[in-house]
């Protein structure tokens, strides 16, 4: 019979169920593929393209599933097919988790990537004589690893990495592959991503407990009646990594990694979920964002940097602050000038294509030209016209002490100390002291003090008595006599108050441990904080002691103010 006397056999409504699939499947991939050419900056461009985007795999999705029967016999659908659509509904949450900061979203993906593995829709995959299929599968478990790292589900990380590996292995001894490399370097990436936390908290089994480092509900000190502060809110935040040398999986540095989520609240599973992937109707939107929006670049350009920084700044809201974090090797001013001005301190490295040795800038100018790729402070200079929150982890982070606040705008910087200790330099690499201080200050602290385990009960404990800490830090902070307004400004922000209390504790304890001894290992503002009625207050340095005793590591700090108190 000939393909067109078959194709007659098929009786029609079928035939109609197999051109309708085929053009939502054909639908769906244009505006998948049409995603990159969309700009990645700017909150409105995107929405309706995303909606529409929804919307196409909505219907896909619940189509296959209600045809599921004439598809199989007149088209030919195959598991694998089912697993691809299953993964762009996975890869369309992810990426509007990117761009709103909605870490609700996050489950969104959560739901698909794993209905994936548990319904084995790869599965078939290795019997078909056709590696850019096993490709697929590979980048599958790749994204459903970054999405369980985000959402902490590190017990599942370790299952997922070994199914890599495995189908890693599988892949390359049947495909004489050029990317055999490449996908083994994803292995050693993850591997080390997923050892990067220097303290290990242990149950009574000795199995590891996951803690949540994100913003849960009472996680932050709350305002006293009266305590004059300022109304501003994070409304958007970039999130730079360039460290030469840091772990980093899936363009994520430790450091930008743990930074995002200290601006994020826990998730919350959206009221739908499988029943309605995408649809993103008005009553499956959280009521207002939860989180400051951000952007997260891995190694940029000066002027990718600057791009999306003009972009955030010129959608800024009303009453808004704009938080800028650096995580950046440090760049030096290699001559001296007479005149001491927003561009001779040098600052931190932006990515550059060439010139770059060994993660050593290599100088091919006049002595008395400034480094091109590089952030300076003056760089930020325009973008104080509003108010701008910035913290830079690095080297060279004082050079960005030399601010000049010329609009009266509230302005603030939390700077990293420039050296530490050789003990903490070989942890550089899992990275950086401040940033961990930043995120998660009891691992930190314990970190500090040589510890690497602890039990469940003791950690619980030790963060009971670190909100108490929190609490009294904050009430030293408003209440301060001297110190300037700008602090006061960004207090009504909790994700900004946390961090300020934070950076508090951080700044006190390194002063009082014993290892921490040269100026440059402790971190600085601009403005400066008073140090007698913050970092340098004996009651924040009686609470650090007593931390200190609770773990059996008070001869690790100078305990004379103890008695003083």
């Amino acid at each position: 019979m000939s393909a067109g006397g078959a194709e007659e056999d098929i009786p029609l409504g079928e035939r109609k169920t197999v051109t309708d699939f085929c053009y939502l499947l054909d639908k769906s991939k244009q505006l998948f593929n049409g995603l990159r050419d969309l700009p990645q900056y700017g909150h409105k461009q995107w929405q309706s393209y995303f909606g529409r985007t929804f919307d196409v795999y909505t219907k896909l999705w619940k189509f296959q599933q209600q045809h599921r029967q004439v598809l199989d016999n007149r088209y030919g659908l195959k598991r694998w097919q089912i697993g691809e659509i299953a993964s762009k509904i996975g890869q369309l949450y992810y990426h509007y988790y990117l761009r709103t900061s909605e870490t609700s979203y996050l489950n969104e993906a959560f739901s698909f990537y794993s209905a994936i593995r548990q319904r084995s829709y790869y599965s078939q995959v290795s019997k078909e004589d056709r590696p850019e299929l096993v490709v697929k599968k590979l980048r599958y478990y790749a994204r459903y690893i970054v999405v369980c790292l985000l959402l902490n589900k590190m017990d599942l990380v370790k299952e997922l990495v070994k199914d890599l590996s495995d189908e890693i292995e599988d892949y390359t001894h049947r495909f004489n592959t050029e990317d055999q490399l490449e996908w083994n370097l994803v292995l050693q990436e993850v591997a080390a991503f997923i050892e990067a936390d220097p303290v290990m908290v242990l149950n009574d089994d000795n199995a590891v407990v996951i803690t949540s480092n994100r913003l849960a509900e009472g996680g932050v000190p709350q305002l006293e009646q009266g305590m004059i502060v300022g109304q501003l809110t994070l409304a958007d935040a970039l999130i730079i990594g360039n460290c030469n040398n840091q772990v980093k999986f899936s363009e994520l540095t430790i450091d930008m990694f743990r930074m995002l989520q200290a601006l994020e609240r826990e998730p919350v599973n959206l009221a739908t979920q499988m029943n309605k992937p995408g649809t993103l109707e008005s009553s499956e939107k959280p009521t207002k964002r939860e989180n400051p929006h951000k952007y997260l670049l891995y190694k940029p350009t000066f002027s990718q940097l600057y791009t999306f920084l003009s972009a955030s700044f010129k959608e800024l809201p009303a009453n808004s602050v704009l938080l800028i974090y650096l995580s950046a090797t440090g760049i030096f001013p290699t001559g001296r000038s007479d005149y001491e001005g927003p561009y001779d301190f040098g600052g931190v490295l932006t990515n550059s294509n060439r010139d770059v040795l060994n993660g050593e800038t290599v100088h091919k100018r006049n002595q008395s030209h400034k480094e091109m790729h590089c952030l300076h402070p003056g760089d930020l200079y325009p973008f104080t016209r509003k108010p701008l929150f910035v913290i830079v982890d690095s080297s060279n982070s004082v050079a960005y002490k030399n601010f000049t606040n010329l609009f009266g705008q509230p302005l603030v910087c939390l700077l990293s100390p420039t050296a530490y200790p050789k003990s903490m330099q070989d942890q550089s690499q899992r990275g950086s002291l401040f940033t961990l201080f930043l995120y998660n200050p009891l691992m930190a602290f314990l970190h500090t003090c040589g510890l690497s385990s602890m039990r469940r009960g003791l950690w619980d404990k030790c963060q009971d008595y670190l909100r108490k800490v929190y609490r009294d830090v904050g009430q030293l902070i408003t209440r301060a006599r001297s110190i300037d307004q700008a602090f006061l400004q960004f207090f009504g922000d909790e994700f900004l108050r946390l961090l300020l209390i934070r950076f508090v504790f951080c700044s006190a304890t390194l002063r009082l441990h014993k290892i921490f001894r040269e100026t440059r290992n402790y971190p600085e503002t601009y403005p400066q904080l008073p140090k007698e009625d913050t970092i340098e207050n004996p009651l924040v340095q009686k609470h650090i002691l007593e931390l200190a005793s609770m773990l059996d590591v008070q001869n690790l700090f100078f305990n004379s103010t103890i008695d003083d108190y």
